[in-house]
């Protein structure tokens, strides 16, 4: 773990700790009563042998048994009540910590991180309920010594030798053990990233599954899959192996250390130094220490695991934005790319006027993804710059943004159990005329109506029928400016013209941009721009352009 890992992981637990002092100091209190009342039950027991079996009275009998009834009822409650506040605590705190990270994820510009969506999912989900266990393990630490001092104070006065004995010894126990901690975090860590990595590889894998059927990519896609899913086996035998090993030995030595105190305080009770309800004592307290040290001992144990997860999720918190955020509100304008350079384009220039309905061929997928994603504000041009009405995309506030310029990406993701949830947007739900408009522009008025189910992710449809519900959905948005990504890629050609007129009809007077190779989408452009080996290398009209080889090559093919 660096140094600036370590530091957001602190800053995230102690931000927990104080967002939920309240929950976190009640379960300690309620806890620490329960281990307080548990120290007390072998003395309880040890004062009736002696006060009321070993003399015989009845009153002390009747005392005694209402005594030790209180003590199980305080003892009871204490452990119950400690368990509702934290479990309220750990509840709220895992659901703050995943809103976080999905805020996070999926708003602003995105994040700058390799972990593929499967890991960022399993962050979002398992890793923010471990990080919130951390809640827990402060307040057992507390109750825990807390019924390590009464036992310690309860045997200092029976026996003093005793007594020293187990505070000399229970430190070096829970120190020797906690010296273990590095180890099985270090397995906890490597178990969870190789989790994440399976799970990413097999999210990616089953997005991607039916373009993996078409080119015959199955069998090698699940070759990558058993190889990961083989290093997460290996991983998680590894963690548990270490996880074994500290049980194995935190038992052993607890377990000697009470061998060791109740044959010491079997000596004591023959030669007399103590009576046999002290002797009941110290062999029920070395009996009941086992809880408090275990305790200690399965906290240094998770501890390893909740702070791995704790570091997970204050990376993803910690990792800094695709691009910059402004806060300058955005308005309608021109869309500028002024000289921009970038991975894929060399110095390339091009205008989006208010109104137009404009073109973007490229020779390269690599462009047609630089100008999408920057346009998007998702990339930062290495030189140049993009504008919207004369304001650089990285100085613009980026809700304001949003509702100024909208990039419909190629990848559809569909959101929702019908179509009419999944063509709401952040709007407010749409009435049922502009949806039916923007489904039948997008040529999808076939698809059975608004209230037609969808399974997960629109699973139950085809990927052509997915593609134009995210076109209605792009239309319904309705902002001044709208860039679509090879909106068509996946639609005969009958529909493809479909959704050409409707795009083009829909959109009539706002600013559009169709990054595609589609002729149909490409023949309604007011005006085409050609960009081949990353620079502008023609301007016009489609059917004006298709007189340039290079040109004709591309979307002719």
């Amino acid at each position: 773990m660096t140094e600036a890992t370590g530091g957001a992981t602190r800053r995230l637990i102690g931000g927990m700790f104080r967002r939920q002092r309240r929950g976190v100091a009640l379960t300690a209190g309620f806890w620490s009563l329960h281990q307080l009342c548990e120290a007390l039950v072998p003395v309880a027991i040890g004062l009736v042998v002696d006060q009321a079996v070993g003399t015989g009275s009845v009153t002390a009998m009747v005392w005694s048994l209402l005594g030790v009834f209180a003590l199980f009822t305080a003892l009871t409650m204490g452990w119950r009540t400690g368990l509702w506040f934290l479990s309220k605590a750990e509840l709220e705190e895992a659901h703050l910590l995943r809103l976080r990270v999905v805020r996070r994820v999926v708003t602003g510009r995105g994040i700058s991180t390799d972990r593929q969506t499967g890991e960022l999912l399993s962050i979002a989900t398992s890793d923010t309920q471990g990080a919130a266990e951390l809640l827990e393990l402060g307040s057992r630490v507390v109750s825990a010594s807390i019924g390590l001092i009464v036992s310690t104070v309860v045997l200092l006065r029976i026996e003093w030798s005793l007594g020293i004995g187990l505070v000399v010894g229970i430190p070096v126990l829970v120190l020797a053990l906690n010296a273990l901690g590095p180890l099985v975090e270090r397995h906890t860590s490597a178990r969870q990233e190789a989790l994440g990595q399976a799970a990413g590889t097999a999210s990616d894998l089953l997005t991607g599954l039916r373009p993996l059927r078409g080119f015959g990519g199955v069998e090698e896609a699940a070759r990558r899959y058993r190889l990961a899913s083989r290093t997460s086996l290996r991983a998680n035998v590894g963690a548990v192996k270490a996880g074994a090993a500290f049980v194995s030995v935190s038992t052993f030595t607890t377990g000697l250390l009470i061998a060791v105190v109740a044959a010491l305080a079997g000596w004591f009770a023959l030669r007399g130094r103590i009576t046999i309800g002290e002797l009941i004592t110290i062999v029920g307290l070395a009996a009941f220490i086992t809880d408090p040290v275990l305790n200690l001992a399965d906290c240094v144990f998770r501890l390893a695991t909740a702070r791995a997860s704790a570091a997970r999720v204050a990376e993803v918190l910690e990792a800094p934005e695709l691009a910059g955020s402004g806060d300058v509100a955005a308005v309608p304008g021109e869309v500028v790319l002024d000289d921009v350079h970038t991975t894929g384009l060399d110095g390339v220039s091009l205008t989006v006027r208010p109104g137009e309905l404009l073109g973007v061929v490229t020779s390269e997928i690599a462009a047609a993804d630089a100008v999408t994603e920057l346009l998007a504000g998702a990339r930062q041009p290495e030189s140049g710059a993009v504008t919207l009405a004369g304001v650089p995309l990285t100085e613009l506030d980026i809700a304001s943004l949003r509702r100024v310029l909208l990039v419909e990406p190629h990848a559809v993701d569909l959101f929702g159990e019908t179509l009419r949830e999944a063509l709401r947007t952040d709007d407010g739900p749409p009435d049922d005329a502009a949806m039916a408009s923007a489904m039948a522009a997008a040529s999808a008025g076939d698809l059975g109506g608004l209230d037609h189910a969808l399974l997960d992710h629109g699973t139950n449809l085809s990927g052509g029928q997915r593609q134009r519900v995210a076109v209605a959905r792009a239309l319904l948005a309705d902002r001044p400016v709208m860039v679509f990504r090879d909106p068509t890629t996946a639609v005969d050609a009958v529909t493809e013209h479909a959704i050409a007129e409707g795009i083009s009809g829909h959109r009539a007077g706002r600013a559009t941009v169709l990054v595609t190779t589609s002729a149909p989408l490409l023949d309604r452009c007011d005006r085409v721009v050609f960009v081949s080996e990353g620079r502008v290398a023609g301007t016009g009209r489609h059917r004006d352009l298709l007189a340039v080889p290079a040109y004709a090559d591309v979307v002719l093919r």
